[in-house]
């Protein structure tokens, strides 16, 4: 399974001074979440190719961009502070859920719209682009010290002028990323969204069709 995903796993769920047991399906619980992030990379340097990114304005990002870079810059605060309190299993469980919830089951999905509608909105596809990338590399460096080689592998192709994740800077909190009403409109939107599934969900609606909402 790897040498990241056992490391992951001996660490995620414990604490100081506590026995273990040891679960092969915890094993495979962290490769699938290495899989994920891996796919999720080649998802973002594949629509990234050979593109420039610029430094986007902020007018130039939208409202789910501005929610992740504010998710983001939250995290690096919480897991700093974990992490000189020794609290390592909670600050990987966060880097974990923010990976696997936040990051890819949401903001990448919501970013596909301006990244697909590029020759409508440029400055929009390239703002998706740019956000992408630098919560990519925020997320991957919060992870390194849990998953170096996948971690330093992924970052090596993302952040190529760069001369190594081990030797990059550490996140640290921004104030000017932090956007309270972005994340309310998503949480709203994430709150409908859950509430059409489960009503589907009850309703024997079969995925692949098609519904309509009225409010």
């Amino acid at each position: 399974y790897g040498a990241d995903a056992l490391r992951l796993t001996l660490i995620t769920g414990n604490a100081p001074g506590n026995d273990m047991r040891f679960y092969w399906e915890r094993v495979e619980s962290s490769r699938n979440f290495a899989n994920k992030v891996w796919n999720a990379s080649r998802f973002i340097m594949m629509n990234i190719g050979d593109e420039k990114l610029e430094t986007p304005a902020l007018e130039d990002f939208t409202t789910e961009d501005k929610w992740i870079l504010s998710a983001v810059n939250s995290l690096a605060k919480e897991v700093t502070e974990n992490m000189d309190k020794f609290e390592l299993g909670i600050a990987v469980q966060k880097v974990y859920d923010f990976i696997w919830d936040e990051f890819c089951d949401w903001y990448i999905e919501l970013s596909k719209y301006a990244i697909y509608h590029a020759d409508e909105n440029p400055k929009s596809a390239n703002a998706a682009l740019w956000t992408l990338k630098k919560v990519l590399g925020d997320a991957l460096k919060l992870l390194h010290p849990y998953m170096p080689f996948v971690t330093e592998e992924i970052y090596s192709k993302l952040v190529p002028e760069e001369e190594s994740l081990m030797m990059s800077s550490w996140p640290v909190y921004r104030e000017d990323w932090k956007f309270p009403y972005a994340t309310e409109v998503i949480e709203h939107v994430k709150a409908i969204t859950r509430g059409i599934r489960n009503m589907r969900a009850e309703m024997n609606v079969p995925n692949n069709r098609k519904t309509s909402l009225h409010i």
